[in-house]
Order: C-alpha cells, then structure tokens, then sequence
C-alpha cells in the first residue's frame, strides 16, 4: 500500500477543475475543487458523511446550517454529517479547496471540469480503491537496463 503522500497546498493551488478526485481510500476520499468567482458547490446534505475542507487560495464563505461564516487562504471547516451546506466563492478569483469525506462519493480518478459537468455526471463510488485501480509495478530485482526509450538507453532517460 503506497497511501498518499504529495503537498497538498500546491495541488489545490495548482487545480482548475470544478472537481478532481485524487485518493479514494475505503473509508474517505480525497478532492480538489476549483470554484470561480461567484461559483458555488451546491448546496448539499450529506446523511452518511463528515466533510472537511481546506482553503489553499482564495476567499468565499462556508454556509453550515443556516450560519454563514467568511472563509480564506488556510483556513478549515469541517461539516458534520446531516448539516445542509454551501461553499460560495466571494473574490475575484478561483476559490481553491482540498476536501475530506467519507464515505468516498465518487468514482475513484473522477475528473469533472466545470459545475455543470458534476451536475450531469451519472458516476458514483463502486468500491474500486485508488491502491487497487493502480497497475502493478515491476518487482525490484527486474530492470529496463539496456532497453531504448525513444533512441536512448533508460540510462539515458534516468
């Protein structure tokens, strides 16, 4: 099991996607959201889940049970399960968010690009894990030693 190890920070920073699912695990997921300005989540219960999110860049406001709160860079919010909710992005660019759930929601490697593309969207968590999505890899006695890669050696390439 590898898990997840990356920076977080410069991922949500780095995002553009409305949505983009990055570790599904079996009991939480992992996603980036990207909101333009005025852009929000949606507004949403989820009965069986916590949520946690985490703002890389931007600012907005979190509504968690008709409490309105401003949000900004670094800044966290955890949703209960059963809160009714909406992040809302106030400022003048992207709003960048990391969120934590569980249970997973979405197809492990979901990608959607706008809102109206997860508005659409029919997919929906089956189960299948990132560890177990992932492809095998070589045994470490097994090498590409002396192999080509474009016309160059995987010494080359190293």
């Amino acid at each position: 099991m590898k898990g997840f190890v990356q920076d977080i920070k410069d991922l949500a920073g780095q995002n553009s996607d409305f949505r983009r699912v990055l570790y599904t695990g079996n009991g939480l997921q992992l996603v980036l959201m990207s909101l333009k300005p005025d852009e929000d989540i949606g507004e949403e219960v989820h009965d069986d889940r916590d949520q946690f999110f985490l703002v890389e860049k931007g600012r907005g406001e979190i509504w968690i049970d008709g409490t309105t709160t401003e949000i900004r860079r670094d800044m966290c919010m955890l949703v209960p399960a059963g809160a009714r909710h909406n992040v809302l992005n106030t400022g003048p660019k992207r709003l960048r968010l990391a969120t934590v759930y569980g249970p997973p929601q979405h197809a492990d490697g979901t990608v959607h690009v706008t809102r109206e593309d997860a508005g659409s969207s029919t997919e929906v968590f089956t189960g299948t894990t990132t560890e177990r999505a992932r492809p095998k890899r070589r045994s470490a006695g097994r090498t590409n030693a002396g192999k080509t890669n474009a016309g160059k050696t995987s010494a080359d390439t190293e």
